[in-house]
C-alpha cells in the first residue's frame, strides 16, 4: 500500500495496477478531471500537476511534472497538488493574472499552464523572478492557440504579487509557507508495495541493502526512477509491465557530494538535483541541462535512467564520456567501477548484468588549461531530442592542444569518442588549419544513419561544424566568439 497527500487529505492505495499514470488515476479513479490528457508522452504540459517531496529536514520541495509518465506508486510519501486545490476565492495570483492578460484561450491547455506557474511561484524565496524563469517554467506546456504572450504577460503579473491561504486548512497551503507539513511525516518510511489484483507488482524499496535484495531475487523486473522514458513503453506501446522496482526512495541513490577531486552523483538523482553542483564545475552542462526536455521532465528524470537507457541521442552520455567520468555499478554481487565509455557495447546494449544497476557516477574536477565544451543541435530549442550532441574536453598550454577528448551522440549505435579526430588535434596547435584536419577525421571515426531528425550528411557536416564553433567560442579562431556562445539551436 502506498500513502500521500492529495490536496491537502490522506489518501491510501492498495490493489491497484502500478502501470497506472498519476494522471489516469486522477481521472478514473478520483474524478478529478482538471488534469488533461494531451500527449501521453510527457510533451505538451496539458497533464501538468505539482507534488511536494519533504528532504532530510522535512521541508518540502515543489515540482511540477507530467502526471501522464509519473507512475502513481511514486506519490508513496509525497503531497499531490492538482488545480483543484485552488478552485476557492480569492484565487491564485496565476489564475488572477490569466484573467487580467488574457492568457485562457480555448483553455484545454490552461490547467497545466497555471500549474507550471503556480509552481514557480512557489519556488521565488524572496528573489526576483525574471522572463527567462518565467519561459523555463513554460518550455513544457504546449498552447495548440499560440497565445503566449498573455500567457507570459500573466505571469510577470504574478510574480510581483503574494499569496497566502485564507486558513490554514487549504488544500495547498504548503504552497505558500514552505513549512514541514505533519500528515507526511506519519507516513511510513520503510519499503512499500504496490499489487494489482492480476499480479503486478511495484516494490519501492527505501535502502540499497533491499533494493540489492530485491535485484538478487527479481533480476527479470524493470528498474524505474523518473519513469520518463520508461512509463512510454505503456502510455505509447500499451505494454504492461508486470514487475517494477522503484529505485527513487534510496537514499544512497540521490545523493551529490564533492569526494577528494570528483562530483559523485547518485544514479536516482534527478537533472534538477544535480544541476547546479555540476555546472559550478563544468559550467557548459548549465544551458545544456536546460534543454534537456523541460522543467516537468528534469523534475522526474535522473541520471542513472539517461544512463542505462543507452539510447544513441542521450544527452548525458558524451559529455561524461568527454570527461572520462566513472560509472559505478552495484548489486547482488556488490559494487564495480568502469569507465562511462565502456558502459555500451551496442545499439541500447549495455554491460548491466542481471540483477545489477547503476549506483553512481564520479565526474572529475576541472583540471588546469582544461575546458569543456557541449553543443546540442536539434529542431527546437526547448523539449526535443538531439539530432547530433558534441562534448569536447580540451586542454590547451600556450596554444597547443596537449590533451583532448572529442564525444559524440547521435553519430553511431552508441554515444562514442571520436578517436581519429582526437589524434588530428593532438600535439597540434589550437587553430583553424588543426580543427579542419579534425574535422576531415571525423568521416573515418563515423559513418551516421539518416533518420526522422537529421540525415548521415547533415550528421557528418554539422559534427565538425560544432568542432569548429568550440574554437571560435574559445576566441582562437576568425570571427566574433560571442556570437557564438549563446546560440544554442
Amino acid at each position: 500500500m502506498i500513502e500521500f497527500l492529495l490536496n491537502g487529505r490522506t489518501e491510501k492505495v492498495d490493489h491497484t495496477d502500478p502501470n497506472l499514470s498519476i494522471l489516469e488515476w486522477l481521472r478514473t479513479k478520483m474524478r478529478l478531471t482538471a488534469t488533461k490528457e494531451g500527449c501521453a508522452s510527457g510533451d505538451c504540459g496539458a497533464c501538468t500537476v505539482i507534488t511536494g517531496t519533504p528532504d532530510q529536514a522535512g521541508n518540502i520541495q515543489y515540482e511540477a511534472i507530467n502526471s501522464c509518465i509519473s507512475l502513481v506508486g511514486s506519490l508513496h510519501g509525497k503531497e499531490l497538488i492538482t488545480l483543484e486545490a485552488f478552485q476557492q476565492e480569492p484565487g491564485h495570483p496565476v489564475q488572477t493574472g490569466m484573467v487580467d492578460q488574457y492568457g485562457a484561450q480555448c483553455g484545454f491547455c490552461t490547467p497545466g499552464i497555471v500549474m507550471s506557474l503556480i509552481a514557480l511561484h512557489a519556488q521565488r524565496e524572496g528573489r526576483a523572478i525574471k522572463d527567462h524563469d518565467i519561459m523555463e517554467a513554460l518550455s513544457g506546456n504546449l498552447c495548440r492557440c499560440t497565445g503566449y504572450r498573455p500567457i507570459v504577460d500573466a505571469g510577470r503579473q504574478a510574480m510581483t504579487q503574494f499569496w497566502a491561504p485564507e486558513n490554514d486548512d487549504h488544500p495547498a497551503v504548503g504552497l505558500a509557507s514552505n513549512r514541514a507539513r505533519p500528515e507526511l511525516a506519519k507516513i511510513r518510511s520503510d519499503d512499500v508495495t504496490l499489487e494489482s489484483g492480476n499480479g503486478q507488482r511495484y516494490h519501492a524499496p527505501a535502502s540499497l541493502k533491499a533494493l540489492r535484495n530485491l535485484r538478487r531475487d527479481y533480476p527479470e523486473s524493470r528498474l524505474v526512477a523518473g519513469s520518463t522514458d520508461l512509463a512510454l513503453e505503456i502510455t505509447q506501446q500499451l505494454k504492461t509491465l508486470d514487475h517494477l522496482i522503484s529505485v527513487e526512495r534510496v537514499a544512497e541513490l540521490k545523493d551529490c557530494r564533492l569526494e577528494d577531486n570528483e562530483l559523485v552523483i547518485g544514479a536516482a538523482a534527478t537533472y534538477q538535483q544535480f544541476r547546479s553542483p555540476l555546472s559550478a564545475l563544468w559550467p557548459d552542462f548549465d544551458a545544456m541541462v536546460e534543454r534537456l526536455g523541460s522543467l516537468q521532465i528534469r523534475s522526474r528524470g535522473t541520471l542513472g535512467g539517461n544512463i542505462a537507457n543507452a539510447s544513441p541521442i542521450g544527452d548525458m552520455p558524451p559529455p561524461l564520456i568527454a570527461l572520462e567520468a566513472t560509472l559505478v555499478l552495484d548489486g547482488p554481487e556488490g559494487e564495480r567501477s568502469m569507465p562511462v565509455e565502456e558502459f555500451f557495447k551496442g545499439y541500447r546494449q549495455t554491460d548491466l548484468q542481471p540483477g545489477e544497476f547503476v549506483h553512481s557516477v564520479r565526474v572529475q574536477v576541472p583540471r588546469e588549461n582544461q575546458r569543456l565544451f557541449i553543443y546540442k543541435v536539434s529542431k527546437r530549442l526547448d523539449d526535443d531530442i538531439s539530432a547530433v550532441l558534441g562534448a569536447f574536453r580540451l586542454t590547451i598550454e600556450n596554444g597547443t592542444v596537449t590533451d583532448c577528448r572529442l564525444a559524440f551522440g547521435g553519430m553511431a549505435a552508441t554515444p562514442a569518442r571520436a578517436l581519429n579526430a582526437e589524434k588530428a588535434l593532438l600535439g597540434q596547435p589550437w587553430a583553424e588549419t588543426s580543427v579542419a584536419g579534425a574535422i576531415a577525421a571525423l568521416a573515418t571515426d563515423f559513418s551516421p544513419l539518416s533518420d526522422v531528425r537529421a540525415s548521415a550528411g547533415y550528421r557528418l557536416q554539422v559534427a565538425g561544424n560544432l568542432l569548429r564553433r568550440a574554437l571560435l567560442a574559445s576566441g582562437s579562431g576568425q570571427g566574433n566568439p560571442q556570437l557564438m556562445v549563446t546560440d544554442y539551436a
